[in-house]
């Protein structure tokens, strides 16, 4: 087995999950690359010094799919998988009433099934590098208290939260970490998508008309280091995310009063 520790990120053809891999990389770790965009991962792999990373086209709510591309990963990785990176997601807004079958369905698909079916191939893996690996899952600031508009993603970031809460305490006998990211609206290309097929009006203008700060990247990418080698459960990124779990925990009949009055940077 190599000395190099290694780590494998969904989604990592753009946003948090190149920033992730570009920090990871450059601490000396071997970055192993999944998304359904190629291009995209050659744009993140060109960050990471040359011979330290690998890619792997493939769809996260494909199961076999998953064994191929972590056998694949570990024989290049020299043999490790320290940290697996389930970060692949999809945003959904509006209401509910508007969201399609479609819509609804490829959300769940993704940020709920592609967690599970990581997890799942990943266990093997991570057993083999414990104790000291890794399950690491992107969560939200909006599986801290739920959004409106936004019901279907906050429902999907609740379960990602479930997942991490209930693996930790599945996985400790195995000596796996098991951890979660929870940031607010990050600055990342997802910011530049629609938040549903019945509106062409960008995420990002609908975050600054409620007022709500976008986070750079880079203080994910810094979370996720701290997550992996630290021992908290949920990692909070972001003003916003760090005033929900607050309020969530201290002023709960008052977050509930703000979120029915404040706008929906997702859609209404």
């Amino acid at each position: 087995m190599s000395d190099h520790k290694a780590i494998f990120i969904t989604g990592g053809g753009s946003g948090i999950g190149r920033a992730v891999a570009q920090y990871f990389g450059a601490r000396g770790w071997f970055v192993g690359l999944g998304d359904i965009d190629s291009e995209g991962m050659k744009g993140t792999a060109a960050l990471i010094p040359d011979g330290a990373s690998f890619s792997h086209k493939f769809d996260v709510r494909d199961r076999a799919a998953w064994d191929t591309a972590l056998e694949a990963f570990v024989q290049a990785s020299g043999g490790r998988m320290d940290v697996l990176f389930n970060n692949a997601g999809i945003p959904l807004g509006g209401s509910l009433s508007e969201n399609s079958v479609e819509e609804i369905e490829r959300c769940l698909d993704i940020n709920l099934k592609g967690v599970f079916f990581g997890a799942q191939a990943a266990l093997a893996h991570l057993k083999k590098t414990a104790p000291d690996s890794c399950l690491l899952n992107t969560a939200s600031a909006a599986g801290i208290y739920g959004t409106g508009g936004a019901s279907v993603y906050s429902a999907t970031k609740f379960g990602v939260r479930a997942i991490t809460e209930s693996l930790d305490a599945e996985w400790d006998e195995f000596g796996i970490k098991v951890r979660s990211l929870m940031p607010s609206f990050i600055d990342t290309p997802l910011l530049e998508h629609a938040p549903n097929a019945g509106t062409n009006e960008a995420i990002r203008e609908r975050v600054k008309e409620a007022g709500l700060e976008i986070t750079p990247v880079e203080e994910v990418a810094k979370a996720a280091w701290i997550a992996v080698h630290g021992e908290k459960l949920h990692t909070l990124v972001g003003k916003s995310a760090k005033s929900i779990g607050f309020a969530a925990r201290w002023m709960p009949g008052r977050l509930r009063k703000m979120v029915r009055q404040n706008s929906r940077p997702l859609g209404k």
